[in-house]
């Protein structure tokens, strides 16, 4: 919640004071013209890096690896392209550092272990007993063996069914 209003209440005051005193040491117009280079070159980086992440996504998804990294680092990217085309120079500074891969993947790794914290303490809280194996927090997986359909001697029931409806481009096409 702290963070929350950090960045909407603080951030745009200390922003609205940089720019100020910038402007007033280079000139108003010089101080637009840094701040729109400086979303440029951003936006520059951020293409670059994005378009290598979704590559490298790409190639685990080929080898069947899923690309939790490549997902953590598109979402900071996303993040970082937010923060460059922001008129201002924290946001800038933040925003680069999003977009350098070496710092990017401190943080990412940082959210990483972050969100595993969370998931585990939201699997473990009081009266649960958290989640295994080919468990769901909704409820039972519904790949489990256990999860299908049987009666009472034990049998399990499967099935194919074909659906005979028909729609208004099927009618057309006849």
């Amino acid at each position: 919640m702290r963070v929350l209003f950090i960045l909407f209440a603080l951030l745009p005051i200390l922003e609205i004071a940089l720019l100020i005193n910038v402007g007033s040491v280079i000139g108003g117009w010089n101080t637009v013209g840094l701040v729109l280079l400086s979303a440029f070159i951003g936006a520059y980086f951020v293409k670059r890096e994005g378009v290598s992440t979704l590559q490298t996504a790409q190639e685990k998804m080929q080898r069947n690896e899923v690309p939790g990294k490549e997902l953590v680092d598109g979402l900071m990217l996303v993040v970082a392209g937010v923060l460059l085309v922001t008129p201002g120079f924290i946001t800038d500074i933040f925003g680069f550092l999003l977009a350098m891969p070496g710092s990017r993947h401190f943080f990412a790794a940082q959210v990483s272990k972050h969100m595993k914290m969370r998931v585990v303490a939201a699997g473990m809280g009081p009266g649960t007993a958290g989640f295994g194996q080919g468990q769901s927090p909704f409820g039972q997986s519904p790949f489990d063996e256990r999860s299908r359909s049987h009666n009472s001697d034990g049998d399990v029931f499967e099935g194919e069914y074909t659906d005979h409806t028909t729609n208004d481009s099927d009618k057309r096409l006849k």
